[in-house]
């Protein structure tokens, strides 16, 4: 029997939360019926991985939104590997290979990964980015949204149809707190009794790395027993190093590069804090809650549906440093409330956001345009 060629396109290639949905989508997708292939438009870790699990690799190299430069180089690409479904994940991938699609008339499905537009972004900005996913999403044959929030944005914002909802999920093999793991609190020299809080991103903007901060020096006003584990790389992680060493809180702060071994991180560390400004579906709180790490998070788009505050995790208003530690220092002061929120929040994990369900709610798309 033919496979169906399943075109899976994301902007780059490095690991971040839409890089690792496919991933592992790419990874556990049924091999006997699909064969997936990835397109991104920078390489990195992730096309290294995927390309380790014997996973079939492209880059066509732009940064670029709607980089028409490149549009005919996808196309040809598209016609040589004889694509039959394109899945474009997030919105630059989906605004440089939609033109293709269409001109080959093939079925296109679109992931948001959160919407595009958000907040902060002044008006004109803002405007903008609604109206190029208003005709993104107008070009593709289905729209899957990563949270009931995002979905209810787009049909409020521009009457988004042929939409669903498939929440996001990691693999709880890899993310399992029952496994020997590197004993990296040594190995980063972290001493016996530290409590150790895990702000594991991208420094980006998106993240707010300086509400996390601002944060760990009011926490620090009340206790001294605590270091920061900061992992990850972004825009503005030298603003956020200078930011440290201003408000003299860079002895309690260890910041390492992006890392791989994440579940061996998520191991090290006591809780999870992500202050978001916004999000899709956060990965990075899947992925700790699978390991019974608790989390605080900003109640922001698809987190609030991930974290019931005060059951599977605490939710604080974001951009409030002040809150933020206020809840820190609940969980340093309840050992007992947070283990259990730790349990709770694992126990919904391996129940609800598992990467196979994940993978037969997509193939189930993908069977409906093959037909």
């Amino acid at each position: 029997m033919k496979k169906i060629k399943v075109l899976m396109a994301i902007r780059q290639g490095q690991i971040g939360g839409g890089e690792s949905h496919v991933l592992e989508l790419a990874t556990h997708i049924n091999r006997n019926i699909y064969e997936p292939i990835v397109l991104a438009f920078t390489p990195g870790a992730m096309m290294d991985e995927l390309a380790k699990r014997g996973i079939e690799t492209h880059v066509i190299p732009t940064e670029k939104p709607f980089d028409y430069k490149v549009w005919d180089q996808v196309r040809s690409f598209m016609i040589q590997k004889k694509i039959d479904i394109v899945h474009a994940h997030g919105t630059r991938a989906m605004s440089n290979v939609y033109r293709a699609a269409h001109m080959l008339k093939l079925p296109l499905l679109y992931t948001v990964h959160g919407w595009s537009f958000h907040k902060k972004q002044n008006l004109v900005v803002k405007n903008l980015r609604i109206l190029s996913e208003k005709f993104l999403a107008s070009r593709a044959n289905a729209v899957v949204c990563v949270s009931v929030s995002n979905q209810r944005e787009g049909i409020e914002r521009f009457n988004l149809k042929n939409s669903s909802v498939i929440y996001n999920a990691v693999n709880i093999e890899k993310f399992n707190p029952i496994q020997n793991f590197k004993n990296l609190r040594d190995t980063l020299g972290i001493g016996p009794g530290i409590t150790v809080i895990g702000y594991i991103a991208r420094i980006t903007e998106q993240k707010d790395p300086f509400t996390m901060l601002r944060a760990m020096k009011i926490h620090l006003q009340n206790v001294q027993d605590t270091l920061l584990l900061v992992v990850g790389d972004g825009n503005l992680k030298t603003e956020m190093m200078e930011l440290a060493k201003e408000l003299n809180i860079d002895k309690n702060i260890i910041f390492e590069p992006f890392r791989t071994d994440i579940p061996d991180v998520l191991n090290a560390i006591d809780y999870y804090c992500l202050p978001s400004l916004w999000e899709g579906f956060p990965i990075g709180i899947i992925e700790a809650m699978c390991m019974k790490k608790a989390v605080i998070a900003s109640a922001v788009d698809g987190t609030s549906e991930l974290i019931q505050h005060k059951e599977n995790g605490l939710l604080v208003e974001p951009g409030n440093p002040a809150e933020l530690a206020q809840n820190m220092l609940f969980f340093h002061n309840n050992l007992q409330f947070r283990q259990q929120i730790a349990e709770n929040a694992y126990q919904k994990a391996i129940q609800n956001f598992t990467i196979n369900r994940l993978v037969g709610e997509v193939e189930g798309l993908y069977h409906h345009f093959s037909m």
